[in-house]
């Protein structure tokens, strides 16, 4: 996406998904907008003119080719700046015939409007000031929400709360290089303005509070994409059967042939407002053919990528020692050894009976279940959620999920760092000033005071068209 910034073009598109529905929605923003709109729609009542429509009024009409009805429809308007985009907007509610959708875009393209880009109405929104760059993005993630949780976050990050927060951080370093840089105007008096006491004390406080951020963002991502759950254990334990026994469709092969599952078989279910993503993994065991150790070696990635791990095992045939030795060994490669591990005791259905001093041989969570016959899979899935409920935040915290500002805040810590540095080591005010602008700047970037072209491409041309 490439896009001319100074442009003051009158844009359109479809803000409904494309496809057959029973309505959708043509949206049109610019200078020329109800113009452009008046030229192509007649108002039922007469003597109406959308040019004296009053704003946020529905309006009902015909949209008109050359004399012709195409379709009758509702209108409304939104003039500047009280608009989405802080532009003049006309909105077109039609039914969803996809050839109404497309005659009404011809016609307005022939009367002076351009087809938007992708997410073009939400640059617009930003570079006319009616949100920051990382409330524009919240959008996108709004969008593409598919819990509760995800839907939380995207939305508390639109109207403001995270930019709320930066902005404070940088309304406290702006003031200390706004009083070094003064520092640096009289250096020949070898004034000092700026008190390095309490400029350490701002930083230590303005360190902890990134490192809130930073932290954050190991749970605000997962609950954006779904919380991460690798199914591992040997072949034919049943981990293909639990899989489709949670998603309650026929997801993966069940075959009684080891080794079936060669690579690793993803899908996401929403439970109590979480996403969690199942990852059904190829069955760990030493084998000849090369494709099904490269599926092994996948196994070892997805456990490491996961928040949760469902060790399964044949509860009918697997002795307490294997167990304990299988998960010790799972322990040596974990990279994070807090990582939840639940033990599935599958097949109960060919037990006479659970053995009850089980849970007494083994230290982790187990739930006998027999995923053929959908016995106890709901116990899974309310570990799941008490499991992960505890990592939820409050509606007070504010939780990092974007991978961009995450990045930008890592960086705006190690400046921090450096200018504690630079204290402790009496640097002079011209040093500390530079690394006081370059922490601003990677703050900036965030909430899109600083910015590029390529940044805003790359971040608007991920949008839908229409949005």
């Amino acid at each position: 996406m490439t896009t001319d910034y100074t442009s003051h073009d009158t844009i359109c598109a479809p803000s409904s998904p494309p496809g057959t529905g029973a309505v959708a929605l043509i949206r049109v923003s610019g200078s020329d907008a109800i113009k452009i709109a008046s030229k192509i729609f007649r108002p039922l009542k007469k003597g109406k003119s959308i040019n004296s429509f009053r704003p946020q009024r529905i309006y009902r009409g015909q949209i008109l080719d050359s004399g012709k009805a195409i379709d009758e429809v509702l209108v409304w308007v939104f003039k500047s700046p009280n608009s989405y985009t802080g532009e003049n907007i006309v909105e077109i509610s039609c039914h969803g015939s996809e050839y109404i959708q497309q005659s009404i875009m011809e016609l307005l393209s022939k009367k002076g409007a351009r087809v938007a880009r992708p997410g073009e109405f939400t640059l617009r929104a930003f570079l006319n000031g009616k949100m920051d760059l990382s409330q524009a993005e919240a959008v996108a993630d709004l969008v593409a929400s598919a819990s509760e949780v995800s839907h939380r976050l995207a939305y508390k990050q639109m109207r403001g709360h995270f930019s709320w927060r930066i902005e404070e951080l940088r309304r406290q370093l702006v003031e200390f290089a706004s009083l070094i840089e003064l520092e640096l105007d009289f250096s020949e008096e070898d004034l000092k303005f700026a008190s390095r006491e309490k400029l350490i004390k701002l930083l230590n406080k303005i360190e902890k509070e990134l490192t809130i951020l930073i932290d954050s963002f190991s749970v605000g991502n997962v609950l954006k994409t779904g919380v991460p759950v690798a199914i591992i254990g040997k072949p034919n334990v049943g981990k293909s059967t639990l899989l489709n026994a949670i998603l309650n469709e026929e997801k993966a092969i069940v075959s009684e042939t080891p080794g079936t599952t060669r690579d690793a078989i993803e899908d996401t279910i929403i439970i109590d407002g979480i996403g969690f993503r199942f990852i059904d993994t190829a069955g760990l065991r030493d084998s000849d053919d090369t494709i099904e150790n490269m599926g092994v070696e996948k196994t070892y990635q997805k456990i490491n990528q996961a928040s949760i791990i469902l060790y399964m095992f044949d509860a009918s045939e697997t002795a307490i020692e294997e167990i304990n030795e299988t998960v010790e060994q799972f322990m040596q490669v974990i990279d994070d050894k807090s990582k939840k591990m639940i033990l599935i005791a599958n097949k109960t259905d060919l037990l006479m009976e659970i053995p009850k001093n089980f849970r007494n041989l083994v230290d982790l969570e187990t739930i006998f279940v027999s995923a053929k016959r959908k016995t106890n899979i709901n116990l899974i899935t309310d570990s799941l959620v008490q499991a992960f409920k505890k990592e939820l935040p409050s509606k007070e915290d504010v939780i990092v999920s974007n991978t961009r500002h995450h990045q930008a805040l890592k960086e705006t810590r190690d400046i921090i760092k450096n200018l504690q540095k630079g204290i402790d080591e009496k640097l002079s005010g011209d040093l500390l000033s530079t690394d006081l602008r370059t922490a601003l700047y990677h703050l900036g970037t965030i909430t899109g005071e600083i910015t590029s072209e390529e940044i805003l491409d790359n971040i608007f041309g991920k949008f839908c068209i229409g949005k």
